[in-house]
């Protein structure tokens, strides 16, 4: 684990044109397509996450937790079970509808079916807004400054992103791309994980500092390896917007290619590894 300091600098947030404003909803839609299939294949979050949080936010029992794009409850329940009062935003029915049912041993832990952008903010602010694995799904020109509005002074932004990075079982990464490269006219020829050290996410910070709404973002990283089983790395390709966005021709030619090389080449079973890397910003 490693903690990266990023100062208070200047810049304008990007703003999205249609055709990507589009491209961006549509695929965030997908994941409504199967919402139980995504609650069962996608993984939660390694329990130092929760102690970075706790560190660097001071999230502890009985504070206001906001968490935008709350999936099915990956982060959600282990927060409601840190005793955190949390309101959890979630745009696809199903997938609140789940959330909802993970949460029901939680009565301090409620799921607003609702779009953060047009959500109206309630009058007392939260002491932490949390987005895992979601801000990016969230309109760019907006996401920043609502949170911030949805904070108290002082109070935590703090962002979860997942980056698939060089470990693991390496060769099936590089091998499995004729897949794509067959199936996918999309992917580009030869692309490979980066090395952990090598992912910049510089741009996030960027994007908090240049709304004049937060000091400097902290940043802390852990690597994250988790093994499947062949059935199991199907369905989590299928919990994939990319994947989901494929024609059904082509998803299931990508599938069925993906599964014959975990088989027939590694033993049907492949090991991931991810960079989880969470970046915290405070409310000026």
């Amino acid at each position: 684990m490693s903690i990266l300091r990023v100062p208070d600098i200047t810049a304008h947030a990007r703003r999205d044109d249609s055709p990507e404003e589009s491209r961006r909803e549509l695929l965030r839609r997908t994941f409504e397509d199967d919402a139980e299939l995504y609650d069962r294949a996608r993984p939660g979050y390694p329990p130092e996450l929760y102690d970075d949080l706790a560190e660097v936010t001071g999230v502890r029992p009985g504070c206001r937790v906001l968490e935008i794009g709350c999936g099915t409850g990956q982060a959600t329940v282990p927060l409601a079970g840190l005793g955190c009062r949390v309101t959890a935003v979630e745009a696809g029915q199903r997938m609140s509808a789940i959330a909802r049912r993970n949460l029901a041993g939680a009565p301090a832990a409620e799921v607003v079916t609702a779009e953060f952008e047009s959500w109206p903010l309630p009058a007392e602010p939260f002491d932490v807004v949390l987005a895992a694995t979601a801000f990016h799904w969230i309109d760019p020109t907006v996401r920043v400054h609502r949170a911030a509005d949805a904070l108290r002074p002082g109070g935590a932004l703090a962002v979860v992103r997942s980056q698939h990075v060089m470990g693991g079982t390496e060769e099936f990464f590089v091998e499995v791309q004729r897949c794509y490269e067959r199936f996918d006219p999309a992917t580009p020829p030869g692309i490979r994980p980066p090395a952990a050290g090598e992912v910049d996410h510089s741009d996030h910070a960027e994007e908090v500092a240049g709304s004049g709404r937060f000091s400097g973002t902290v940043f802390r990283r852990h690597a994250w390896e988790l093994t499947y089983t062949t059935a199991e790395y199907l369905d989590l390709l299928r919990t994939y917007s990319g994947h989901r966005a494929l024609p059904e021709a082509a998803r299931s030619g990508l599938l069925a290619c993906v599964s014959a090389l975990i088989d027939g080449r590694y033993g049907g079973r492949v090991t991931k590894r991810c960079l989880l890397e969470l970046g915290v910003s405070y409310r000026r």
